[in-house]
């Protein structure tokens, strides 16, 4: 580690004899670790893509820095019954093409999300919809099956254009058209992606004539640039181990604040070793979460207790928990009946398979986690891909272990994409299989329940159900990190990590 810091001291060094090279200050450059892997609302379910469409896209509402639900292509909305709720669209609102927006588009962007042959991973989100209703341009009414608790929050997606989107169902991947302050000007696929300002924005003007996202796999060249002028904003995108080197440079402003990503160990369910209930259990037991947090989360990170954080409302802490404990792991590892062929010796008790993407960071929590698996004698090999390749394989359930995260977590219904036995791939999350006729039935009538006391206890429930269970491992949640230059005014770190703040941001001449 002494090594890697004196020569990263040597190459900053080398960099500032070069000479700054900044953008034009009217340009906001941002480093990410991987490319988006869809511009188009209806399927985009990663970090990047699901930030950078908050930019080109707009809902009808949309979910403000404290968590609210405040309007956005709707001025306005009315419930009228528990199964009713009609909007009224702002006027002369105009998707990137000129083309004018329409409750036909509202209509149209729910309808396809259902229409099966899209398939949408945010399907069953919108299933409870009965009918939507467009009595004239600018209203648009929606009526449920059932009442429907967690509807208003869903329809922050994005809104897309019918007369674009209804040519190809593969237009928006490529040529995003929404309504939003930013428009995607050039993209070159897995490096540079350029959005510009949007002069006809609905709302107040962008401050800032471009964003451009630059694909920076390495923590370490992506902070060299940011060192250099070059990038000017990293979310969750430093190596930890560079922020004393962040506090020491009077070009660069270091925030931080509580988080709602959650960090955890899936395990596919169907797997002849992992389905035993009792083997995940000595998994949460061997895990050693305090060190991991300590020495490589640097304390930017809090060990979970589930899905939800505590900034949530529904958020249940009085859950069981898996404190570290190896010789209780061992234990029920002979309990399971895989005992250790030789004692304490090299042989494992089995070996398992992680996957894991190519981040720098993610690839050294997972060699711990293989060191602190192998004292209990469960071996681990390690396999690690670029990330296309690494989420394709989590998507379509190809893993026995993995580790990701859960980003912007809010609405407690989440726990329906994630957990429930109709949304096993490819119509849902439940990517380990996971099958509890108790959590189904909960986590229907969570969706029904309007309430919000009668809901938090049948959540509090659910988080009860699941720490027990252990679908998942659960690990922490991640403090959000932003790093950006002292020139960078404007930007609001929000607890979800969204960007939506850059629209009022600018960058200081």
């Amino acid at each position: 580690m002494r090594f890697l810091y004196l020569l990263l001291i040597f190459l900053f060094a080398f960099a500032f004899a070069c000479g700054k090279q900044p953008l034009p200050t009217e340009t906001l450059v941002i480093g990410i670790e991987s490319a988006p892997t869809s511009f188009d609302p209806r399927q985009a379910t990663d970090a990047v893509s699901s930030r950078m469409n908050g930019l080109i896209y707009n809902g009808l509402v949309r979910l403000n820095e404290k968590g609210e639900i405040v309007p956005d292509l709707a001025r306005s909305w009315e419930i009228l019954d528990s199964r009713t709720y009609r909007f009224y669209l702002r006027r002369g609102v105009f998707f990137h093409d000129g083309t004018p927006l329409t409750s036909g588009d509202v209509r149209f962007t729910f309808e396809s999300i259902l229409d099966p042959a899209t398939s949408s991973p945010h399907r069953s989100t919108f299933e409870k919809i009965d009918r939507i209703e467009t009595p004239d341009p600018l209203t648009v009414t929606f009526v449920m099956k059932e009442p429907f608790a967690p509807f208003l929050v869903g329809l922050t997606l994005g809104i897309v254009p019918e007369q674009r989107t209804s040519q190809s169902q593969k237009a928006l991947a490529q040529a995003p058209v929404g309504t939003g302050p930013f428009v995607l000007s050039h993209r070159e696929e897995g490096d540079t992606y350029s959005l510009s300002a949007n002069p006809e924005y609905f709302g107040s003007p962008p401050k800032l004539r471009k964003i451009v996202f630059r694909v920076i796999p390495d923590n370490t060249v992506r902070f060299l640039e940011m060192r250099k002028g070059t990038v000017h904003l990293l979310l969750n995108g430093i190596e930890l181990d560079y922020l004393p080197l962040v506090r020491q440079d009077p070009d660069l402003r270091l925030v931080s604040g509580p988080g709602v990503n959650y960090s955890y160990i899936g395990f596919n369910l169907n797997d002849p070793i992992l389905k035993n209930r009792t083997v995940r259990e000595a998994i949460a037991l061997a895990i050693d979460r305090k060190s991991i947090i300590r020495y490589l989360l640097k304390e930017t990170a809090h060990k979970a207790t589930g899905l939800l954080s505590p900034l949530n409302w529904a958020y249940n802490g009085r859950v069981k928990t898996y404190a570290y404990n190896p010789a209780q792991s061992r234990a029920l590892l002979d309990e399971a009946g895989f005992p250790d062929p030789d004692g304490r010796g090299p042989r494992m008790r089995f070996t398992l398979t992680f996957k894991t993407s190519q981040d720098e960071l993610r690839k050294r929590i997972t060699a711990a986690l293989q060191q602190q698996l192998k004292e209990v004698g469960i071996g681990i090999r390690i396999r690690s891909y670029e990330w296309g390749t690494f989420y394709g394989d989590i998507k379509s359930g190809n893993f026995q272990l993995y580790t990701l995260s859960w980003v912007g977590v809010t609405e407690p219904d989440i726990y329906y994409y994630i957990f429930h036995s109709s949304n096993i791939p490819p119509h849902g999350a439940n990517r380990g299989h996971y099958r509890n006729p108790e959590i189904d039935a909960l986590l229907e009538a969570g969706r029904r329940e309007t309430d919000p006391a009668k809901r938090k206890e049948i959540y509090g429930t659910v988080q009860a159900i699941l720490a027990e269970d252990l679908p998942y491992v659960n690990l922490w949640y991640y403090d959000n990190v932003a790093v950006f230059s002292k020139n960078l005014h404007g930007f609001v770190l929000d607890p979800s990590g969204d960007l939506f703040s850059l629209k009022d941001a600018w960058m200081e001449k």
